[in-house]
């Protein structure tokens, strides 16, 4: 069964899981840095294009197949395929995509990707209809399921480990080849038996032929390419450069004598807290947004701040919140000898970091608490974060 397949097709569809996989990877990875109705949006479309994927290429590989010639697919079986992948991999999603996933959650969601895109495959392969019988051998049913979970899990590792570059291309790969596999690995298990003296058994249901499914994957294949395009694109968003007020000095009157001590030198820049008062006190709360109002985090509790356009996410060891101040304001307001910004987008807290470890040209440092979290370090922070946690000399010792 499994040599009879049209190359060239089984390429596309490893192709098309793939792409799928990208542009859901994608849109799932922009979830953590969108609040409210948005963030269901994006989830909402990153399990469309997910489901999408698996579907279509599970029907690609249908039509790499040589089935029957007289096979034709039950239309209600194939649209209850797609909806049951459609519901986990947005499950899946979820749990991996709200807050920092430990491994039992993550494990718990490979499962049930795994066992989503296999009920998918089977329910699929019901819709198959003709004079002929479908026998699966049992072991590879187990099988394909293993492949489908095991390949699922380390998708969503790679994706959660950096859901950007080329981690991100990696767990699309991944993905691919976790749909692929589980559907090749089914379809090696499954063999047709010719109904001796039977006529054509769709179940009285309604059917459509191969040519038409042609027609419907070649719109997807479509719409998968075109949302992959559109997830090359990036976030327009960017945190706005902050504006230095530039204090003039008044204009004389005309005919008034001139101000010849403030123009024979400029004036010394004023502190953060204002012209001619002292510097602000670092505050000693934060505020966060949720659905029943403004509450306020101690910066003892707080393990870093995260830019997010014209705001900032501030995790508490557990969770992120929206804070309604910018990168900047964030910076100035907290206490400088126990928070240090160490890239453009995020500050961390020096007393909470567990661990530090270079990364390319970066470092990425782990912050603890229930649910610990890791921030990205610029390279021109490197030495300054080695000095605030005594390591500047540490090869020196």
């Amino acid at each position: 069964m499994f040599e009879g397949h049209d190359p060239y097709l089984v390429a596309l569809s490893v192709a098309i899981a793939s792409l799928g996989g990208y542009t859901g990877f994608a849109l799932a990875a922009r979830i953590r840095n969108t609040p409210g109705v948005s963030n269901r949006v994006l989830l909402a479309g990153a399990a469309a294009f997910l489901a999408v994927g698996i579907w279509t290429m599970h029907f690609v590989g249908m039509l790499a197949a040589p089935l029957p010639p007289d096979t034709v697919y039950l239309v209600l079986p194939t649209i209850i395929s797609f909806l049951i992948c459609a519901l986990v991999v947005g499950i899946s999603l979820f749990f991996v995509s709200v807050g920092e996933p430990k491994l039992r959650r993550v494990a718990s969601s490979a499962v049930l990707l795994g066992v989503g895109i296999a009920s998918m495959h089977y329910v699929g392969i019901h819709g198959l209809a003709g004079s002929f019988g479908i026998v699966h051998d049992p072991t590879m049913v187990f099988l394909s399921v293993v492949v489908a979970i095991v390949t699922a899990y380390g998708g969503l590792r790679a994706f959660l480990a950096q859901p950007e570059g080329a981690r991100l291309i990696v767990s699309s790969i991944v993905f691919g080849m976790a749909v692929s596999g589980m559907h090749y690995t089914a379809m090696l298990g499954m063999h047709f038996e010719p109904l001796t003296g039977a006529a054509h058994h769709h179940g009285g249901g309604l059917a459509a032929s191969q040519q038409m499914l042609s027609i419907i994957v070649a719109v997807l294949c479509f719409v998968i390419a075109a949302g992959f395009l559109l997830s090359l694109v990036p976030d327009s968003r960017r945190q706005a450069p902050v504006a230095v007020e530039q204090v003039s000095p008044p204009v004389a009157p005309v005919g008034a004598e001139p101000l010849v001590a403030a123009t024979a030198s400029p004036r010394p820049m004023a502190p953060l807290g204002g012209l001619g008062q002292p510097p602000r006190a670092p505050v000693p709360r934060l505020p966060v947004e949720s659905a029943d109002g403004t509450h306020f985090i101690d910066t003892a509790n707080v393990r870093s701040v995260r830019a997010d356009a014209h705001y900032t996410r501030v995790h508490d060891g557990t969770r992120e919140r929206m804070c309604p101040w910018s990168i900047s304001e964030a910076e100035a307001q907290l206490d400088p000898s126990l928070f240090l910004r160490v890239h453009r987008s995020h500050i961390v807290a020096i007393p909470h970091i567990a661990l530090v470890r270079k990364e390319g040209d970066g470092a990425v440092l782990e912050l603890d608490g229930p649910s610990p979290h890791r921030v990205p370090v610029s390279r021109a922070k490197i030495a300054e974060v080695k000095a605030r946690l005594g390591l500047a000399n540490r090869r020196q010792a």
